[in-house]
């Protein structure tokens, strides 16, 4: 979603970290170009302004240290600033309340407050370990009650039943008795909306706000609405009162300008970001790493935290075993890819990465997408068995049946075996700790003892274009206590060293020569 208002950012940020010293007019001319960024990105005029002065004062009168250009000193600031936007400390949903905790989710029509209200309750139950119940409020828009129910049987979390004839109020308080009886912790109140902001919408959720008396009123609002998000924001927090807001289709190409509208108008909270269609897609909104990614610094933390939620860490310590002594088969390389594309596949695991945001049109040109490592998954599953762990028994006979069970030319199973030879290479090199160029990767990656620490993290971080937002990564409080000191290894991240290589991609063609 930030792309562009990250590459213009970028652009402007780079050209004054090139200065040696810079003069009053370089700042003045910087904050005219952020002040256009920020308004093309969609955000709201009174944020913009706040925003560039702030920055402006602190950029002139900004105490040099010593090893930083002032350039990069700007960036600083810049980073700073935008964090203190979107709001200094993250908050996540507050479930410190006498159970049955109710929450109210309330927005317009189409912003997707029925799938939000699933996927939190998929959230509460799997990783909070809470019992909720999920209740429609909506009784104008045909089908709305039947969709809840039917995400709540795919997701086997219990929804109210429907009873003809009730009035919102009414089923509220239903919901609320039905909660008290049945023993639940939280009980998820999915509002009717409008198209647009009207007086009959706001009467009837303040009606439902006072009848509940919910612990949590949570605007759930569409990252693409733009300029118009502010003044939902701020009609539903006068009339309702809200506690906290969630954004939803934080995936799609909407230009940012919502987050930092939002966040700074109201000063409510965003406390969850929708990033998919899936109900797991939800996750809690890090003002630091948002800021981190807009400026191209990467999200270290966010790639950790997935690869803690998405690896098995016993297969990836005995993949990490084969890998010491050498024996990196086609099995293997399958596993790593599959791992990756939990993980977000291509694109959501590069937007993770230091830097990449730089390079995001010669990513595009070289035709890098998530549809690569389904192909390279269906031509490992075109093999026998013995092929998989042989690949030296491939002949062309053989390499021609593949490809026709794949649905692919010979050319893409001589590259895919090109890939799993360099990668095998790799393997060993790092698996048998020599000293020179690879050693400093092989322990990096595990094969010296173990994912990198904080503290390592911090310093490939500091490596790497961008360098890291104050403060450093920390590891999320949710990593299980065996994954504290560090990752047994992180899927298909093979290559560190000078440009980015992903599992089974052998680098970005073109990328990475200077001309």
């Amino acid at each position: 979603m930030f792309d562009n208002l990250s590459e213009k950012l970028g652009g402007i940020l780079d050209r004054l970290t090139r200065r040696g010293a810079l003069t009053e007019a370089d700042v003045d001319a910087a904050m005219r170009e952020v002040r256009r960024a920020l308004l093309e990105a969609d955000v709201a005029l009174e944020v913009v302004r706040s925003f560039t002065e702030k920055v402006r004062e602190q950029a002139i009168g900004a105490t040099v240290v010593k090893s930083v250009t002032p350039g990069q000193m700007v960036v600083k600031i810049v980073h700073d600033e935008l964090i203190s936007t979107l709001g200094s400390d993250g908050q996540s949903i507050d479930l410190n309340a006498v159970p049955p905790v109710a929450f109210m989710m309330v927005g317009l029509q189409g912003s997707g407050k029925t799938t939000t209200t699933a996927k939190l309750a998929r959230r509460l139950t799997q990783r909070d370990k809470r019992k909720v119940l999920m209740a429609s409020l909506d009784i104008y828009r045909p089908a709305a009650m039947e969709q809840l129910a039917v995400l709540g049987r795919d997701l086997d979390i219990p929804t109210l039943p429907i009873v003809a004839g009730q009035k919102p109020a009414q089923i509220a308080r239903r919901a609320l008795e039905a909660a008290k009886l049945g023993g639940y912790d939280v009980v998820l109140l999915d509002t009717a909306g409008r198209t647009t902001l009207d007086e009959e919408m706001m009467t009837e959720a303040a009606g439902i706000k006072a009848a509940a008396s919910p612990h949590e009123v949570l605007l759930v609002a569409d990252a693409l609405t733009g300029q118009d998000a502010v003044n939902l924001a701020r009609s539903f927090d006068q009339r309702v009162g809200l506690t906290g807001i969630v954004l939803t289709r934080v995936d799609g190409d909407g230009r940012g300008g919502a987050a930092l509208s939002m966040r700074a108008v109201t000063g409510k909270p965003i406390k969850l970001i929708g990033t998919g269609e899936k109900t797991d897609a939800l996750e809690d909104f890090h003002p630091d790493r948002i800021a981190g990614r807009i400026l191209g610094m990467g999200d270290v933390v966010s790639l950790v935290e997935k690869a803690a939620a998405h690896i098995d860490a016993e297969k990836a310590a005995r993949t990490a075993e084969r890998m010491r002594k050498g024996q990196f088969d086609l099995n293997d390389m399958r596993e790593q890819l599959l791992q990756m594309a939990n993980m977000g596949g291509i694109s959501g695991l590069m937007g993770m990465m230091p830097g990449i945001a730089k390079m995001k049109n010669q990513i595009a040109a070289a035709g890098l997408d998530d549809r690569i490592i389904k192909r390279q998954v269906a031509v490992i599953d075109s093999m026998t068995r013995q092929e998989r762990k042989n690949p030296d028994i491939l002949k062309a006979s053989r390499k021609k049946r593949i490809a026709a069970g794949a649905g692919q030319k010979v050319e893409e199973v001589n590259k895919l075996l090109k890939m799993h030879r360099n990668m095998a290479d790799m393997m060993k090199m790092m698996g048998s700790g020599k000293r020179g160029p690879m050693a400093g990767i092989a322990q990096a990656m595990g094969f010296g003892g173990g994912m990198p620490s904080p503290d390592q993290l911090k310093a490939m971080a500091e490596k790497m274009p961008g360098g890291l937002p104050p403060g450093g990564p920390s590891l999320p409080k949710e990593l299980p206590p065996g994954l504290r000191s560090g990752l047994p290894n992180l899927p298909g991240l093979t290559g560190l060293s000078g440009k980015p290589t992903l599992p089974g991609l052998g680098g970005f063609p073109g990328l990475g020569k200077k001309k």
